[in-house]
């Protein structure tokens, strides 16, 4: 039975080797686990997993052999329908190839001068076409059809390349109390760390103790020095709303898990891309804003500094005066993150999107050149990756 066991451990990636089989077996012959299987967990873990990191890998392995878990997925049971199945007659779907020969309107100015004629002109509702504002088709203003740029009026982003998006939306704040799931990212952060000595003398210092009381004569002679503490300061930038949705989860364990790691640790939200304002709480973002130079001159150089998104957004949003999707920019969100790269040393971008995809976008390539080239997966190997950088 531990052979196959051995060999699922190995198959999910878990660094076993005989000498770890080798002592199961002694502690399962010394009694230490029998005829229960929590006791036996326990003591399997304790014996084949050498590091923290690999808890995870183990569980579902564990699983996976002794309780097949893997067999039928229980989120199956409380999943609805997706709304796309249940409206694919209001929808449009385009092979490749009918998409390919759908042409943009060229220009942001172009696409917002045709969506105010089509305010003015329409006055009734339309579906499946390709000019007005409706749903269903390929014309530019509309929801749940195909297009390559324009306006979304309704409707989830479906392919992530709306310029503007007519409607006012509420992101909810990252919470900072999760806990599933934060242990191997917290491994991973702790690589960012840099201990220095502060504070009051309340710790005891054994070496200079025992060396203090031998040349006492043996009196005892206790010494304390000042406790260690992380100073390492790290800024938080969180892309909320529309693509990211799917990622609120991970992006809730990275922020619970930063909020513990570090002692000196800020956060702001935005939207897509960095412009003028960024904001603290999702729930009063248009009421409370923080303005991106305040930011850039309250935090010093010595701050590292973290962007969280998928990278996935009209062109416009990051090269073009009034790009962003929910208000008119001044300046190009490009000229916003060169002003960040010119401001902190240490900059890097988690991408949650797997890194297969990231070719696809042309923002995501554009935003690699923004932060050269430090853009990681939001990935336990990727958070490893971006810390080793950023600790350098």
């Amino acid at each position: 039975m531990l052979i196959r066991f051995f060999e699922t451990l190995r198959e999910h990636k878990v660094p076993v080797t005989l000498r770890e089989l080798l002592d199961l077996h002694e502690g399962l012959s010394a009694h230490l686990a029998f005829a229960d299987m929590e006791d036996f967990y326990h003591l399997s873990r304790a014996v084949l997993v050498k590091d923290e990191k690999y808890y995870d890998r183990f569980d579902r392995a564990f699983d996976s052999y002794f309780k097949g878990l893997d067999a039928v997925d229980p989120n199956w049971f409380n999943k609805a329908i997706p709304e796309e199945w249940l409206r694919k007659e209001l929808e449009k779907s385009l092979s490749p190839e009918e998409f390919a020969k759908l042409q943009g309107l060229g220009s942001l100015e172009k696409i917002l001068d045709e969506f105010r004629k089509r305010l003015e002109e329409q006055h009734k509702r339309h579906q499946g076409g390709n000019k007005m504002i409706g749903t269903g088709g390929t014309s530019p203003f509309g929801g749940y059809g195909e297009n390559p740029e324009g306006v979304r009026v309704t409707g989830p982003s479906r392919n992530k390349k709306a310029v503007k998006v007519w409607e006012k939306r509420e992101y909810r704040n990252l919470d900072d109390s999760v806990e599933l799931g934060t242990r191997n990212i917290k491994l991973a952060l702790r690589r960012l760390r840099k201990f220095a000595r502060t504070g009051k003398a309340e710790e005891l210092d054994l070496d200079d103790t025992i060396n203090s009381t031998a040349k006492n004569a043996g009196l005892l002679d206790i010494r304390l020095r000042q406790e260690k503490e992380n100073r390492v300061k790290v800024l938080l930038f969180f892309d909320v709303g529309g693509s990211m949705d799917p990622y609120v989860k991970v992006c809730e364990e990275l922020f619970s898990a930063s909020r513990t790691e570090f002692k000196h640790m800020e956060y702001f939200y935005f939207h897509n891309f960095i412009y003028e304002y960024v904001w603290k709480d999702n729930r009063r973002r248009w009421d409370e804003k923080v303005s991106v130079w305040d930011v850039l001159h309250k935090y010093g150089n010595d701050y590292k500094v973290i962007f969280v998104g998928d990278a996935a957004m009209s062109p416009y949003e990051v090269n073009s005066v009034g790009g962003s999707v929910e208000h008119w920019n001044e300046e190009p969100g490009a000229v916003w993150m060169q002003r960040v790269m010119d401001t902190w040393n240490k900059v890097v971008w988690l991408n949650p999107e797997p890194k297969r995809s990231w070719d696809m976008t042309t923002t995501n390539t554009w935003i690699r050149q923004l932060v050269n080239h430090k853009m990681y997966p939001l990935t336990i190997q990727g958070l490893e990756e971006a810390m080793r950088y950023l600790s350098k």
